[in-house]
Order: C-alpha cells, then structure tokens, then sequence
C-alpha cells in the first residue's frame, strides 16, 4: 500500500514523520475522511471547509484546495491500483520544540492515507455505551486527533464489526455514535442530535438533513432522551465511509433495520449522488423518489 506524505509518493513502511510533530506531541492535527467513487471524491469541498475551519481554529496555516487533493488522489489511486477507496486525509501542526506554542504553524504535516472499501454488514446493531461523551476540546467538536474517548468507546464494543456504541452525553441525552451521528424516525418525523450536545458535525449527517428537508420531511435537531431515541419507528447511522446504516436492534429493543421505509429512501438516494457530487449545495434533485 502506498501513502501520501509532505510531497512523496510512499510505501506505508517508509513513511516517517518528526517525533517533534505537534500533532503527535500535543494532538494538534485533524484529518477528514471520505470515500472515492468510481475516482470522484463525494462531497470533498465540505470536508475541505471543514478541515480549513479546523485548521484555523488550531492556528495551523495550511491552504489544500480540490485540485491539490485531486492531484495526490490520482497518484495514489494510479500506485494502489483503486478506483474505489477510503481515505483519510491527515494534516497536523509539525515540527516545533519541546513545550506548547503560541505562534502559528507555518509548515504542517500533509498525509494521505487510502485503503480499499471494506465489507460492511447490511444492518447495525446498537448498543449505550457507559463511557459518556466527552465534552469538546474547544467551543465545538473537531475531527482532530484527541481520540481517547472514541477508543474507549470501542473497546467498551470490542471487535463486532455489526456493532456500533452510541454515546450519552454527561447529562444522559443521545449524542452519537463511536464512528456514526444517530438519526431516527417518529410518525414520520426524522430526530437526529444537536450539534449543541457536543457531537461532531458530521457531513453525511448534513447532506442527509439536506436532503430529507428538500423532500419535504421534518427534521428536529434537539436534546434527546435515551426513551425518546428507543421509542422510535426506524433508527440509522451516518458516516462517510459507511453512508447510510440501518439499525435493526438497540440493546434489547428491535427495529425495521434494511426494511425501514425512511432508510432505505435515503440509501437509494444517496446513491444517485456519490459519484459526481462535490458539495451538498450544489445537489440537484434528478433523483426520482
């Protein structure tokens, strides 16, 4: 497998980076991660304002634009051998001295990783995790590289890729998943978290919440109760890798899962869009529902 990093073409074993990089010293670093379809990056102009607004906020100076990623994607796609991948795109403070800085980084760490799509299960089960979500590093929820409450999370699941842990915030309202924003639907009403209880934004969630609105279907972004979540008649998760997931049971509780009529709407949809969509805003509905 080869990797992108500050310029190279890499295999992954001879990839290197400074043990004085900020984003591994102090966790300074974000990453986005999307999928390729087909060649074409779906949505990249919304995780790259995302990553910019990041960046800004982590006082990191560091400008990527579509065609710069467009030009690493297409030497890594050619040396992997893919049309279709994962992949995550990694930008952290670099190098600085022992001890936290205050001036801003002028010279990051760019890597791009990429893998081939795994195999997903059709249906997610679910499970409230006892680990509570944390609340953001700053004034919201980045894509960075403070993980730990994640990793706890997981661990807490362990290694069933069918299972999926959703997190509560300190207060006990639905925040998200470990890897996933949690949506579900009520007498035709679509809930899904408010970025004020301290979930990341997800862009998957926003083109869904998009796109549900174009259609004419309520959205509710709000703070919810666990009883309010398992009432519902359908549950699903986002996530750009894995797109739209059906849930068929939360804890003991049981769901429509794949059969769920809002689900699978969306995962037809969604679809239609994923291998010539840069942003959200430019969705044009040729989709007949």
């Amino acid at each position: 497998m080869f990797i992108y990093i500050n310029g190279q073409i890499v295999k992954k074993e001879e990839a290197r980076i400074s043990a004085f990089d900020h984003g591994f010293m102090y966790g300074l670093g974000l990453f986005e991660t999307f999928r390729v379809y087909d060649g074409h990056p779906f949505l990249l102009d919304d995780h790259l304002a995302r990553l910019h607004n990041g960046l800004e906020m982590l006082n990191i100076s560091c400008s990527i634009t579509r065609n710069d990623v467009l030009h690493i994607l297409s030497q890594l796609l050619e040396a992997n051998g893919y049309r279709d991948a994962y992949v995550r795109l990694n930008v952290s403070a670099g190098i600085g001295d022992v001890g936290l800085q205050v001036e801003q980084y002028t010279h990051p760490t760019i890597i791009m990783y990429m893998k081939p799509i795994p195999a997903f299960a059709e249906e997610k089960v679910c499970q409230i995790l006892q680990v509570r979500r944390n609340t953001p590093e700053g004034s919201i929820r980045l894509k960075s590289h403070h993980y730990l409450n994640n990793i706890l999370g997981k661990w807490e699941v362990g290694h069933h890729p069918n299972v999926e842990g959703i997190f509560l915030t300190q207060d006990g309202f639905v925040a998200e998943g470990i890897v996933s924003n949690v949506f579900w639907v009520k007498d035709g009403i679509v809930y899904t978290p408010s970025v004020e209880t301290g979930i990341l934004n997800g862009i998957t969630r926003l083109f869904v919440i998009d796109l549900l609105r174009s259609w004419g279907v309520r959205v509710r972004e709000g703070f919810y109760s666990l009883q309010q979540l398992k009432e519902a008649d359908e549950i699903f998760l986002t996530n750009s890798i894995q797109e739209i997931v059906p849930v068929c049971r939360l804890d003991g509780d049981i769901y429509p899962g794949k059969c769920g009529e809002m689900t699978s709407r969306l995962q037809r949809a969604y679809a239609f869009f994923t291998t010539h969509l840069w942003t959200r805003y430019e969705r044009k509905d040729g989709y007949v529902h």
